[in-house]
């Protein structure tokens, strides 16, 4: 597998393939008629990272090709970058070039930027960082408008601060979210408000009360929450529900609790497990769940969460790996059926595919087996 080409005459048949691919997969559990949400096909990174390829005194971003890994590839630009990132290549790496103190065992940059135009970037080194070069970042983080952090072994320096706040509009409201570096964040953020506006739309009018796994800096958590009486909201990383718990607060959002637990020891207490310290201020008993909310990472659910699953009447579920998400459906089919299928082309040009499905309970008397 080589670089992928960012030739925007090539997109149409690249995301037919992929849809072409997923109906196959997802035939035998009779996938409704997806809605195919498209990414544009320029500028529509929010996340990069490159390696830094030194060659005497000159450095230029760099990646490597799969198919020999050990062979560096020199870019010039990078067609998929959002407009702060794309601005801001030429202008960082002619500083970079004209400071000893930045440039010296500079092995790699990483950009995060926001619909709302922030950009953080992250410069990553071989070596410990010293005075002279935070008195050098402190100009180049000014000069460039950014946020900037210098990473080594052991050793972190924020120039500005660590994270950047997302703001934009969905469904009349403006939402706004705290992404912190080094966690995770939707990297095609058009595409992740398309995400958003088809989970709220299949979540209209259920009503109840939700559970959220992995709800990570609060993406999904923010959007819905107005759709539901209240929320119970879950996440294991310390960051994440620290960012998730800020979003919570600047849009004014006042029914979600938030538990840091895994997606086990949540199923776990909710089927009446041992008591867990950290829900000792949440009163399982007063939820009137009808529906759970899955975003999980690529190695989907395990088996007591899918345990879990059966017992909610909706399901909703957005995946970054079909292959699982088929798993994961084939367990739960005998009891749930694909009322709603969409597929966001998070990551054009590649073979991946983020998929979404609503899964709703069936009859008692209707369970059925994959065709």
């Amino acid at each position: 597998m080589s670089l992928p080409s960012f030739d925007p005459a090539d997109y149409p048949a690249q995301l037919a393939e992929k849809l072409a691919r997923f109906k196959h997969d997802f035939a035998p559990f009779e996938l409704p008629e997806p809605s195919v949400c498209e990414s544009a096909t320029r500028a529509y990174r929010l996340r990069a990272e490159f390696r830094m390829w030194h060659d005497g005194a000159r450095i230029d971003y760099a990646m490597f090709d799969p198919a020999d890994p050990k062979r560096a590839i020199v870019i010039d630009d990078f067609p998929p970058a959002a407009a702060p990132i794309a601005a801001a290549m030429p202008r960082l790496r002619e500083r970079l070039m004209a400071s000893e103190a930045l440039k010296r065992k500079l092995f790699q940059v990483d950009f995060l930027a926001t619909l709302s135009g922030e950009l953080m970037i992250t410069l990553i080194y071989h070596r410990a960082l010293d005075a002279a070069w935070e008195a050098d970042a402190a100009l180049l983080a000014a000069d460039l408008g950014v946020q900037l952090i210098g990473r080594s072994r052991k050793q972190k320096i924020v120039l500005g601060r660590d994270w950047l706040l997302e703001e934009f509009e969905l469904n009349g409201r403006r939402l706004r979210y705290k992404q912190i570096e080094n966690s995770f964040s939707q990297p095609n953020g058009e595409m992740n408000r398309q995400m958003l506006g088809w989970a709220c739309a299949r979540a209209a009018g259920i009503g109840g009360d939700l559970l959220e796994l992995y709800c990570g800096n609060g993406n999904f958590t923010v959007a819905l929450a107005p759709q539901f009486g209240r929320v119970l909201a879950t996440e294991v990383s310390k960051p994440s529900v620290a960012a998730a718990e800020f979003s919570l607060e600047a849009n004014a959002i006042d029914n979600v609790t938030m538990v840091r637990m895994s997606s086990d020891e949540i199923s776990d207490a909710l089927a009446g497990g041992r008591d867990y310290r950290r829900m000792r201020h949440v009163d399982l008993s007063a939820y009137a769940f009808t529906t759970l909310f899955v975003d999980p990472p690529r190695s989907g659910l395990d088996p007591l969460t899918v345990e879990l699953a059966r017992g909610f009447d909706n399901i909703l579920y957005i995946s970054c790996n079909p292959q699982t998400l088929q798993e994961n459906v084939a367990a739960l089919y005998a009891t749930h059926r694909i009322a709603a299928a969409a597929a966001f082309d998070q990551f054009p040009y590649t073979h991946h595919l983020e998929c979404g499905l609503l899964l709703q309970k069936r009859a008692a008397s209707a369970t059925q087996e994959p065709a």
